[in-house]
């Protein structure tokens, strides 16, 4: 019998690697192996194995850290976007340059196996819980939690790939001898369906349960099933059709959280990213010393300082901050000035980018050129910022950068209020224009940024345009950017455009001058990379069963 990639990742014993947790969520040790027996007769057990499924197993001894998406690790997701670029790849530069391929995807090269495992994992703990011996009410959330968990999986395979096999409850084993269904991928209005029932279970089975930090919550499986119905309405899903009732049934379901009246934007944008448990926070996920993530401090930081310059943001993004009155810098009546070019600015880019002159820590950070102690004259210039920034979103300025067996401690926010607010604003305005609700949405952001209300009398369009840079400078590095400039159809655009940095230039005066530079080479988007493609090895191993995206 020939078992490929793609079974052997449903097929795996997921009690192999068990992780247990206490209340605080994974800050636990990792138990050795545990049968399954074990598991099923002692409700601590079957509760450690579900929360373990929040986790996920590793797959590979690098570039794989805990949890869904990519969150903290040594190249962001943001590296292969026009937000930033990795100072020392990581199998980004290629996919930056349109060369994902089905044999070399790069940084989502686990995207489908994790998934498609973690979904079966699920599929085996739904299969058993019944067998537990805990109240009823104990078994609901636990059935709830896995629900959400394998919706998120789905989630995250649709926003990558579109369709994809939708495999139900059903846990294959070893003895199954027809894995049709494991290869036939559903249309993805199909594939988003079956979420978006999944994600409307769990919400029910989790109603009335308390909150345990870190883990699947009935707000947190409405606001996920807000943002998949967002895609659901959107370009690349409808083949550029608008459909006003698909963006309504959007701005509906985010309505829903923001009339729980269950969070509220934080006080405090820059102190958001590194502080657990705020009135923002939706699900996240927590640092745990036994699933620990990258130092971001030593990994991001300036060289002068001993960091890496791992993620470093782009001149692109820096650009569409605004100024403080609201205009863009390109506005000739917003008073920006080349010589002083950060200087009235949107606070949110203070607050997210670290640039030449910018107060960090004991000093202003230098990436002038010639002598700055952060450029390529400073301190070990192979770890050297190639876009003349540093990322400042998500470092904690009380961590020590050089100190190897410190490890960050940041929490990684997968969903909080700030981007249902933006769901909304996006959603309703598609579907009947930017009516009261859409300001206040929107003006509640940026107050909170320290930004002017948007200005009355915004038609649809440039709503329209207001909300996406909005979502830009605000769920910067997030993983946002990514799926966003795919869905609304313009990536042909934002990722056709060369990685552009700076190169402050200080003068003999005193005075600096800001060049701008090409950071990276060769940028490029096609068509089909509106889609990833399925790794080469599932499509093989199959037998070509399982269809490959167009272009692949």
């Amino acid at each position: 019998m020939r078992l490929n990639k793609l079974i052997l990742s449903l097929l795996t014993g997921a009690t192999a690697c068990l992780t247990a947790c206490d209340d605080a969520f994974l800050d636990t040790k990792p138990t050795d192996i545990i049968s399954d027996q074990a598991i099923w007769a002692d409700s601590a057990l079957a509760d450690a194995y579900v929360v373990g499924r929040y986790v996920g197993v590793q797959l590979s001894t690098e570039g794989d850290k805990p949890g869904f998406g990519r969150g903290f690790e040594d190249a962001w997701m943001s590296s292969v976007t026009d937000e930033s670029i990795c100072n020392f790849d990581n199998d980004t530069y290629f996919v930056q340059q349109g060369n994902a391929a089905p044999d070399r995807t790069g940084w989502i090269s686990n995207t489908w196996t994790r998934s498609y495992r973690s979904i079966r994992e699920c599929n085996y703990g739904l299969a058993n819980l019944d067998k537990v011996p805990m109240s009823e009410s104990g078994k609901k959330r636990l059935k709830a939690e896995l629900r959400f968990i394998r919706a998120y999986r789905y989630h995250d395979l649709i926003r990558n790939f579109g369709g994809i096999p939708v495999i139900g409850d059903k846990v294959y084993t070893l003895e199954d001898r027809d894995y049709t269904e494991l290869y036939q991928r559903k249309s993805i209005e199909e594939s988003i369906t079956y979420a978006v029932s999944e994600l409307d279970a769990a919400a029910a089975g989790l109603a009335g349960a308390g909150v345990i930090p870190g883990r699947g919550s009935e707000n947190a499986a409405l606001a996920l099933k807000a943002r998949l119905l967002l895609y659901a309405a959107s370009p690349l899903y409808n083949n550029n059709q608008n459909d006003a009732a698909k963006w309504q049934k959007a701005a509906d379901a985010a309505k829903v959280v923001i009339d729980k009246g269950a969070f509220s934007l934080h006080n405090d944008y820059r102190k958001l990213f590194i502080t657990n448990n705020t009135s923002e926070d939706i699900f996240v996920r927590l640092y745990s010393p036994t699933n620990e993530h990258t130092n971001l401090e030593l990994v991001n930081g300036p060289n002068g300082y001993g960091g890496w310059a791992g993620n470093t943001p782009l001149q692109n993004l820096v650009d569409d901050y605004e100024m403080m009155d609201g205009t863009k810098i390109t506005d000739p009546k917003s008073g920006y000035n080349p010589k002083e070019p950060y200087k009235n600015r949107d606070p949110r880019l203070t607050m997210t980018v670290l640039y030449n002159g910018a107060a960090y820590r004991e000093r202003n950070v230098e990436t002038f050129v010639p002598g700055g102690q952060d450029s390529k004259d400073g301190n070990e210039n192979w770890n050297t910022t190639k876009t003349g920034y540093y990322v400042y979103k998500f470092i904690n300025d009380q961590s020590p950068i050089r100190n190897a067996n410190q490890t960050a401690t940041q929490p990684w926010k997968y969903i909080r209020y700030g981007e249902v607010l933006l769901n909304y604003a996006e959603a309703r305005n598609e579907a009947s224009g930017p009516d009261a609700t859409v300001y206040s949405a929107l003006n509640q952001i940026r107050k909170r940024a320290g930004m002017p209300d948007l200005p009355a009398g915004l038609t649809q369009a440039t709503m329209r345009e207001r909300i996406r840079n909005e979502r830009r400078v605000e769920l910067a590095f997030e993983e946002h950017r990514f799926f966003d400039v795919r869905r609304w159809k313009i990536a042909n655009v934002t990722e056709n455009v060369p990685a552009y940095g700076v190169r402050p230039e200080k003068k003999p005066d005193g005075s600096i001058e800001y060049v701008k530079i090409i950071a990276l080479e060769g940028r490029k988007f096609q068509d089909k990379n509106y889609w990833q493609p399925i790794p080469q090895s599932e499509i093989q191993a199959s037998g070509g069963a399982l269809k490959q995206n167009a272009g692949y």
